[in-house]
């Protein structure tokens, strides 16, 4: 009985370590990209690291700006040494928001070396922020919009390595108390 309990505490503290410390890549049979992890912190402060420009330059990209508002824009860019306006600055038109639950924001100029310019016209993502108790956010980072072609695939594998480390970078913005690293575990299925 006790080797049965034990056998049941160990299997739950797995389960909650894989749930509150990883990233999970979820292959989404609809064509989605799906990453989602939980981050160690209020839905408020998750909400401003993704939405202000003190936020977005703390985490996310060494220059960054953003206009909260349907039609507005996000510019981000990730070279220290570049400036934003310049070819290298992505530019991001928000479709639509819900303070601080969700936005949705679709690729309106990619860097001039961006290798799936035709494919990211038809892609957008939605950024899910869902609290979990008073301190922790679930943040779920939904691609959407790729086709079958191969560029499309090749930009779906990319951006699906790219949320992955997107949200990796911001649970490392908002580190557990505990000190936990960071995991990544492939899931397959819905």
């Amino acid at each position: 009985m006790k080797k049965e309990i034990t056998v049941v505490v160990f299997v739950v503290f797995l389960i909650l370590s894989l749930t509150f410390f990883s990233v999970i890549p979820i292959a989404a049979e609809d064509g989605r990209i799906i990453a989602e992890g939980l981050v160690n912190a209020p839905i408020q402060d998750v909400w401003k690291a993704f939405t202000t420009r003190e936020g977005i330059e703390s985490w996310m990209a060494a220059h960054g700006d953003i206009n909260l508002a349907i039609g507005g824009k996000m510019r981000t860019h990730y070279d220290p040494k570049g400036s934003l306006g310049d070819p290298k600055t992505i530019e991001n038109t928000i479709l639509c928001y819900d303070e601080p639950r969700m936005f949705s924001i679709k690729v309106s100029k990619a860097p001039e070396d961006f290798p799936f310019l035709k494919a990211v016209t038809k892609m957008w993502t939605v950024i899910y922020l869902d609290p979990v108790g008073v301190n922790q956010t679930k943040v779920s980072v939904v691609g959407q919009g790729f086709g079958g072609d191969e560029e499309s695939r090749k930009m779906r594998d990319f951006f699906k390595t790219g949320n992955e480390e997107t949200l990796q970078g911001l649970q490392k913005q908002f580190p557990s108390k505990a000190g936990k690293p960071v995991v990544s575990e492939e899931k397959k299925g819905n």
